[in-house]
């Protein structure tokens, strides 16, 4: 079922709001991806449709900005920034060991399900590195500053409970 057929008043307030159709794109891909937690292909053939767009160009969007995703993952991504500045200060191998103490590669979930580790760039907390942001469903929490430990100790907390959980630095 097409996106505007599943959801037509939403599509509509959303068209409503966007004199030019393409300026529609980012909150139609957030509706997408609402359901399921990621965005299909198929979504992104029926939004590059209704803007009059290339589905390419709604794809690349989608592989441009971190909060959207066209691929399922675990109930937590977990977003570790890599760029320059922050591999400078430890991100790379804070990255690496994170992935091994979880038993995954970068991209992959745990096998419980629960955390999909991911390498991004830029979460603008350079001079706090290695820092991650925390994806559940539409809340986004920032871990800054922080070691394999602590966030392990993030890690157990949400299987222990199931809900989004912070570690202060």
């Amino acid at each position: 079922m097409s996106l505007a057929a599943k959801y037509p008043e939403e599509v509509k307030a959303i068209f409503a709001k966007y004199p030019v159709k393409r300026s529609a794109v980012m909150p139609l891909l957030y509706l997408a991806q609402r359901e399921d937690g990621f965005i299909t292909k198929q979504a992104m053939a029926d939004i590059a449709t209704m803007l009059h767009l290339d589905t390419t160009e709604v794809a690349s969007i989608v592989g441009f900005y971190s909060l959207y995703h066209d691929q399922q993952a675990g109930k937590y991504r977990m977003q570790v920034c890599n760029d320059l500045p922050c591999a400078l200060r430890g991100a790379d191998k804070f990255l690496e060991s994170l992935c091994q103490n979880l038993g995954v590669k970068i991209g992959e979930t745990s096998a419980d399900g629960l955390v999909t580790v991911e390498a991004v760039m830029c979460l603008a907390a350079c001079d706090k590195a290695p820092m991650f942001q925390m994806q559940a469903g539409d809340k986004v929490t920032y871990h800054e500053n922080m070691t394999v430990d602590r966030t392990l100790e993030l890690v157990n907390a949400l299987r222990a409970s199931g809900l989004p959980s912070e570690v202060k630095p």
